[in-house]
C-alpha cells in the first residue's frame, strides 16, 4: 500500500479534539522512559561507588535517587496509560459516530456497492483496528525521538565518540529494524483487512443463508470455499507473525550489541582518565536502557500500516455521494392535508444502466386511496422509496402540496408517512422498545392499544414479561406476527399519508382479512399508496395503477379495468385462483 503524507495527517487529523490529552500523554510517555534511564544509571553508579567503600553519606543522593526513580517510573507509567487511554476511547467514540453517521448518510447507496458483511467489517474491525493508532503509533514515535535526543546530548558530555554509538543504536533499532520489518511484511498487512472483511462477508451470508444452503445440499460446498478463504486468511497472518519475528530477534540483538560497543568505546576512556571508572557501568547501563524508547517502533510501524488500511477503507465511504441532498433553504411543510403529484418520473439506480421507471404520472389528493400493482421487478417498491427520498427523484417529477419534493428537508417529508414495509426490521430489544422506534413519547397504553389493533392483542397476553419481553433469539417470532408489529408501528406514528408495500404479506387469509377490515377503519379518509400482489378489495381505491417493467399500463378504478380485459384482469384473475 503506498502511505503518503496525506493519509498520515489525515489520521493526525483525528486526534486534534484532544491536543492537550495528547501532549500530556506524551510528556508522561517520556518521563517514564526518562524515570526507567534514571533508575538505572543510578544503580549502576551506586553499586560501582560503593564498592570503593566510602563514606554512607556520600551515597546518600544516589540511594534517594533510586528509590525517587522506582517510585516515579510506576506513577508516571500509570498517568501515562490514563491519559493515552483515555484519548483513545475518545477518539474511537468519535470515530464510531462518524461511521455511523457516514453510513446514514449514504445509505442505501452504500448497499448497492459493498456487501453488508463488509460493511460490518468496516464498521466494527476496521474502527477498532485504529485503537493502537496513538497508543502505540503516535506516541512511542514521539516518545523516541525525545529519549534519543536527549541520550545523545547526555553521553556527549562524556565523548562524542559514545554518543555516537548511541545514538546510531538507537537509529538502527529504531529506524532500520521497522524498515525491514515493513518491506518484509507489506504484502501481508496490505491484504490482512481485505481478507478480513471477505471473511466477514462469507460467514454473514453462511449464517443467513443456512436453511436454502441444507435444502439444497450446498453447505459442504460453501464450506469448502469458506475453508479456502479462512487458510489464505490464517496463511497472511503467520506470513506477517514470521516477519514480525524477525523484527522481535532485531530488537533483542541490538540493545546488547550496542551497549557491547558502548564499553568497547568506553574502556580506552577509563584508562585514559578521560572517564571516572565508576561511570563505566553507568553509561552502559544507560545504553542498555534507553533502547526501552525505541523497542516500540517495529510495532508501530506495523500498526501505522493497519491503521492506514483501515482508515482508508473508513474514509473511502466517505467519498461516496449520498443518495439524497437536503436543501440549503429548505421551505416548511404545508400544513394540514397535503396532495403528493408524481409528473412524467423517470429513474434509474446509480449502479444500472437502464431505467427502473419510465414515464410515471400519478395525482394523490387528500383522503385518496391509490393501489399500485404489477409483477415483482416492476418498480413499485421503487416508487415508495422515491417518496419516502431514500433516493432523489429527478427535480421536477415529484411534488408535494405544489412544490417541487427537493425543496423541503429530507427528514421533513419522511414525517409525513407512516409506512409499513414488506421487509421491516425487528432489532434485539424488548418489545416495547421497538415499538418506541415509531413514537418514542407513547405510553404503555398507546403501545398496547395500537398492537390490539393490529390484531396482537392475544399474542401480547402470551408474552412472559409483556412489553418488556426480549425480541431476539430467545422468542420465535412468526411472520406473520413480525408483520403485524410493523403494522403497529404505524399506527403509532399516525402521519396523514400511508405508504402500505405489501402491509398482508406472511399473514393466513383469515388474518388478512382482519387486518384489511382494521386498515380500511383506520384509513378511512386518509391519503393512502397501497402495493399489492394479492389483488383483494381493489374495487375500494379510487384509482389503481398497473406497473409492467417500469410503465404505467393501465389505469383506472377496479370495475373499468375489469371491463378492459387487459393484464389487470389477467392479474386479478390469477390472485383469485382462477
Amino acid at each position: 500500500m503506498k502511505c503518503d503524507a496525506k493519509d498520515v495527517f489525515r489520521l493526525l487529523g483525528l486526534l486534534g479534539k484532544f491536543r492537550g490529552q495528547v501532549v500530556l500523554s506524551i510528556l508522561f510517555g517520556f518521563a517514564t522512559i526518562t524515570s526507567g534511564i534514571g533508575l538505572m544509571g543510578t544503580s549502576a553508579w551506586l553499586i560501582s561507588r560503593a564498592a570503593l567503600q566510602p563514606s554512607i553519606a556520600v551515597l546518600q543522593v544516589s540511594i534517594v535517587g533510586v528509590r525517587f526513580f522506582g517510585i516515579s517510573r510506576g506513577v508516571f507509567r500509570y498517568l501515562e496509560r490514563l491519559t493515552s487511554h483515555d484519548v483513545n476511547l475518545r477518539l474511537l467514540s468519535g470515530l464510531r459516530r462518524r461511521v455511523y453517521d457516514t453510513l446514514e448518510r449514504i445509505w442505501p447507496a452504500a448497499v448497492l456497492q459493498f456487501d453488508s458483511g463488509d460493511l460490518l467489517s468496516r464498521a466494527t474491525a476496521d474502527v477498532d483496528l485504529l485503537e493502537n493508532f496513538f497508543v502505540r503509533v503516535v506516541s512511542p514515535v514521539v516518545t523516541a525521538g525525545l529519549v534519543t535526543v536527549g541520550m545523545g546530548l547526555f553521553t556527549g558530555r562524556f565523548s562524542t565518540q559514545l554518543a555516537w554509538v548511541l545514538v546510531s543504536g538507537l537509529l538502527a533499532n529504531g529506524l532500520l529494524v521497522p524498515l525491514i520489518s515493513r518491506l518484509a511484511s507489506r504484502k501481508s498487512r496490505t491484504t490482512l483487512p481485505a481478507l478480513r472483511g471477505q471473511l466477514s462477508a462469507a460467514i454473514s451470508q453462511n449464517i443467513q443463508g443456512q436453511r436454502d444452503l441444507l435444502v439444497y445440499g450446498m453447505q459442504a460446498n460453501r464450506l469448502d470455499q469458506f475453508k479456502k478463504l479462512q487458510q489464505q486468511f490464517e496463511t497472511t497472518q503467520i506470513n506477517l507473525a514470521r516477519r514480525e519475528g524477525l523484527s522481535e530477534a532485531l530488537n533483542t540483538l541490538l540493545p546488547n550489541l550496542t551497549a557491547f560497543l558502548v564499553l568497547i568505546v568506553a574502556i580506552p576512556l577509563v584508562v585514559n582518565g578521560q572517564l571516572e571508572g565508576v561511570l563505566l557501568a553507568v553509561v552502559v547501563l544507560l545504553a542498555l536502557a534507553s533502547f526501552e524508547a525505541v523497542a516500540p517502533l517495529g510495532l508501530a510501524t506495523q500498526n501505522l500500516d493497519l491503521s492506514l488500511q483501515a482508515s482508508n477503507r473508513l474514509f473511502s465511504l466517505e467519498t461516496i455521494p449520498p443518495a439524497v441532498q437536503d436543501p440549503t433553504d429548505a421551505l416548511p411543510l404545508p400544513s394540514g392535508s397535503v396532495s403528493i403529484t408524481v409528473s412524467h418520473l423517470d429513474f434509474e439506480y446509480p449502479s444500472e444502466d437502464t431505467e427502473v421507471l419510465q414515464d410515471i404520472s400519478f395525482e394523490l389528493s387528500p383522503g385518496k386511496q391509490l393501489a399500485i400493482v404489477g409483477p415483482s421487478g416492476a418498480g413499485k417498491s421503487t416508487l415508495i422509496n422515491l417518496l419516502l427520498r431514500l433516493w432523489d427523484a429527478p427535480p421536477g417529477t415529484i411534488f408535494l402540496g405544489g412544490e417541487d419534493i427537493h425543496q423541503y428537508q429530507t427528514t421533513d417529508v419522511r414525517h409525513l408517512f407512516s409506512t409499513v414495509s414488506q421487509r421491516g426490521w425487528l432489532f434485539g430489544r424488548t418489545l416495547r422498545q421497538n415499538l418506541l422506534i415509531a413514537q418514542p413519547d407513547a405510553e404503555d397504553g398507546q403501545l398496547i392499544r395500537a398492537l390490539e389493533q393490529a390484531q396482537l392483542g392475544e399474542w401480547l397476553d402470551t408474552l412472559p414479561d409483556g412489553l418488556n419481553t426480549w425480541l431476539g433469539e430467545g422468542l420465535k417470532i412468526s411472520g406473520g406476527e413480525k408483520q403485524r408489529l410493523m403494522i403497529a408501528r404505524a399506527l403509532l406514528q399516525n402521519r396523514p399519508i400511508w405508504l402500505l408495500d405489501e402491509p398482508t404479506v406472511h399473514l393466513d387469509p383469515a388474518g388478512e382479512q382482519q387486518v384489511l377490515d382494521m386498515l380500511e377503519k383506520t384509513l378511512k379518509g386518509r391519503s393512502t399508496v397501497w402495493i399489492m400482489h394479492n389483488l383483494v378489495r381493489m374495487e375500494n381505491m379510487g384509482e389503481i395503477l398497473v406497473l409492467r417493467e417500469g410503465r404505467v399500463i393501465e389505469r383506472g378504478t377496479h370495475a373499468s379495468l375489469m371491463e378492459l380485459d387487459g393484464y389487470y384482469r389477467f392479474l386479478h384473475d390469477t390472485s383469485a385462483g382462477r
